[in-house]
């Protein structure tokens, strides 16, 4: 049987933290950023949590569930 591959995109963009949750960055801070708040930009640049409710989802992405 082949191993089992995790999703390529998910590897990229969640990180485990060390009590088990799971890190994410927060989106729209790319580009277009001259019409975004100095106070937006400043809030999208920390990392958030992903919700519980999409938690497992990841999970499976990342095949660790």
């Amino acid at each position: 049987m082949p191993k089992m591959k995790t999703k390529s995109s998910a590897k990229k963009r969640f990180k485990l933290t060390g009590s088990g949750k799971i890190k994410r960055k927060h989106a729209f801070k790319s580009h277009i950023l001259t019409k975004k708040s100095k106070k937006r930009k400043l809030k999208l640049t920390h990392s958030g949590l992903v919700h519980k409710a999409d938690k497992m989802n990841v999970l499976k992405m990342l095949k660790l569930k």
